[in-house]
């Protein structure tokens, strides 16, 4: 057995037993790793970050809204772990790279990321503005490839360490989606970046896999007359399905008929599923598209 397989292992008996590690590092699957986390100063992003730090790992806390990433990070400090917060838009062609440098300049190296920052903007095809669709394809395909460019010398390494990244993508990158043509395509593209990292850098031991997420509660698949909505660029965006006047979002009943667990899935449920591809459990698994769906589409 090589020495980076009986650390995932010993990591594993330890956590499993409750017991910690021979080193001084916290208990956890986690334990010891630094893991980036964009779009986490709320609802996906936001729990993956909890969990983690929980897990053992320091946690870089990524968002666009630094009141809403600085709140996460903090959370973590006064539970007992470790965590810095770095605000900005990772569709700032500048962004990636400081991201990157803050994480090694407070924890010295990187172990994880986790690609999640992004949102929708949806319209019918026909409807649907260059700039409308182009945005997609920054936040969703161009963001990510930045980041993991610039990390790419912290993460070519052949030292022994664990590392791993996962995109998220979505049910609607996988099947297509009426009234996101441009969120579909961005979200199909995130699946061929994915599979090309892991070609590219499997043989420095880096794992790259995504997540197609189906019906999570975030804000992006509550009421869109709720009023949600964030700015980029200036440019105010409303967040959420449209239900149309007079009318109210379909009960459990009607909108999880085709699931068969018949609910939403939650944003801890969703942090799971990333928390679990990034662990030692997950290995030998890479280039993989996992779909988190609570059966949909099966």
């Amino acid at each position: 057995m090589t020495s980076t397989a009986a650390n995932r292992v010993t990591v594993l008996v330890n956590h499993l037993s409750g017991g910690t590690s021979s080193t001084s590092h916290p208990a956890g699957v986690l334990a010891g790793q630094v893991a980036i986390v964009t779009g986490a100063g709320q609802g996906i992003g936001g729990a993956t970050a909890l969990l983690f730090a929980k897990e053992g790992a320091s946690v870089v806390v990524s968002d666009v809204d630094e009141t809403k990433g600085n709140a996460i990070a903090t959370q973590i400090t006064r539970s007992g772990g470790k965590a810095i917060a770095v605000a900005g838009d990772v569709t700032d062609p500048e962004f990636p790279e400081r991201l990157i440098e803050e994480t090694i300049k407070a924890f010295g190296k990187i172990n994880i990321i986790v690609n999640n920052a992004g949102f929708t903007f949806d319209g019918m095809l026909h409807k649907t503005s260059d700039k409308q669709f182009q945005l997609m394809l920054e936040v969703h395909n161009v963001a990510p490839f930045r980041i993991l460019r610039a990390a790419s010398k912290y993460m070519r390494l052949k030292d022994g360490e664990p590392r791993s990244i996962v995109n998220i993508s979505s049910t609607s990158g996988l099947h297509g989606n009426i009234g996101q043509a441009n969120y579909a395509t961005a979200k199909a593209g995130i699946v061929g970046l994915t599979k090309t990292v892991a070609k590219e850098w499997g043989g420095f031991g880096v794992r790259c896999n995504t997540i197609a997420f189906g019906y999570i509660d975030t804000r992006l698949t509550r009421a869109k007359e709720n009023g949600e909505t964030m700015v980029v660029n200036g440019q105010k965006i409303a967040l959420g399905i449209p239900t149309g006047p007079g009318k109210s979002m379909p009960t459990p009943a009607v909108a999880f008929a085709d699931t068969p667990l018949k609910r939403a899935g939650h944003v801890d449920e969703a942090a799971g599923s990333i928390l679990m591809l990034c662990s030692p459990f997950a290995s030998y698994i890479t280039g993989h598209t996992l779909e988190v769906t609570g059966g949909k589409g099966i």
